[in-house]
């Protein structure tokens, strides 16, 4: 589609408008989240002129070579393919409930940060690659695959000190998590921050038609010819788009008040079921652990499997994530009585169990 369509323009200016940042920003459409990805990746490397990428242990950034190389969930979306991108060097997710320090980060939050934030500015930095060819540092602000874990409220902040310290960008995937996901707009909004980059795709094209983007600040902008596509911008998919995104602007409120819901009952479903390790999440995107033990952690992907076929029986489709997860991350225009309806089917295959 090598041709203008104002729908494209009206698309990428909402986008920019609605984005996290009161700088001047620019868009590039494309179809995919793994191809909004790939963009972040050139427009990083192209702007910098830097070579490596920091990401995280538990991050999925796609399934393309590039993205592929960041992405480091479970290993079998990487068996084969080696080699993928030079140049990524993985850390630690600053996961609550599983890390590798054995500290609770419900309990010590700060302690939590401040491993993670210590192990990429002294022991990666320091030790391993030159900040100064760090082009950007990608994160979830919520671990989608990986297995719906939010990190504590103030890392981001921490993490932004040192991308500007060391003059590092910060790419924002928001592909699974933006648009009324966790009752705000982007995720990312949660944490005080405004990312250099974001990526999007999903639920902006309503469940209807593939589409992505990647928004950017303007002065990180490729010279004209570097990176293109051939279906980006694609005028039914701006139309989609921008009709999905006013109708998740009248639905965040529903997320906040099905927040409240969701907490109780998943909370309560965790104190009478011992193989629930940890329950977790914001807004409609919620993470539930399973374990054989309390104390060893020690994952339980048996129960969850067997959780996610009872459930599928009685007519609820679940997805697990991580490694012993099931993520519940119903459509943001459920009603009350269906989210209870959706719960109790839940409970009952945790009985089945």
């Amino acid at each position: 589609t090598d041709f203008f369509n104002p729908y494209q323009v009206l698309f990428a200016e909402k986008l920019t408008s609605i984005s996290p940042g009161s700088f001047r920003k620019k868009v590039f459409l494309c179809n995919s989240g793994t191809e909004a990805n790939e963009a972040a990746i050139k427009i990083s490397r192209f702007s910098t002129k830097r070579k490596y990428f920091i990401a995280f242990i538990g991050a999925f950034h796609g399934r393309t070579m590039g993205s592929l190389s960041l992405t480091a969930s479970k290993p079998i979306q990487k068996k084969g393919f080696f080699p993928t991108m030079d140049g990524v060097i993985h850390v630690p997710y600053p996961n609550p409930y599983r890390n590798p320090w054995n500290i609770d980060g419900y309990e010590n939050p700060d302690e939590l940060v401040n491993r993670v934030v210590e192990y990429i500015d002294y022991w990666v930095l320091q030790h391993y690659i030159p900040p100064d060819e760090v082009a950007a540092i990608f994160f979830e602000p919520i671990l989608g695959e990986g297995g719906y874990v939010i990190p504590p409220k103030n890392f981001f902040i921490e993490l932004e000190k040192i991308a500007k310290k060391y003059s590092i960008l910060l790419i924002d995937d928001e592909i699974q998590m933006a648009l009324g996901r966790t009752g705000k707009m982007f995720s990312i909004e949660h944490f005080n921050i405004a990312p250099d980059i974001i990526s999007m795709a999903k639920s902006l094209g309503g469940g209807a038609i593939p589409i992505g983007a990647t928004i950017f600040r303007a002065e990180l902008d490729f010279e004209p010819g570097a990176h293109s596509n051939t279906f980006g911008g694609h005028a039914l998919a701006s139309m989609v788009a921008l009709k999905t995104i006013e109708v998740v602007e009248r639905y965040l409120s529903n997320v906040s008040k099905l927040e409240r819901l969701f907490a109780e009952r998943l909370y309560e479903l965790k104190e009478k079921y011992s193989f629930i390790g940890d329950v977790r999440g914001l807004g409609l995107a919620w993470g539930i652990e399973f374990v054989r033990d309390r104390k060893t952690k020690e994952h339980d992907i048996d129960t969850r499997n067997k959780v996610l076929y009872e459930a599928l029986k009685r007519g609820l489709v679940l997805l697990g994530c991580g490694k012993s997860s099931i993520r519940i991350a119903p459509p943001i225009v459920i009603s009350d009585e269906e989210a209870k309806i959706g719960l109790e089917i839940f409970e009952n295959a945790l009985k089945a169990v």
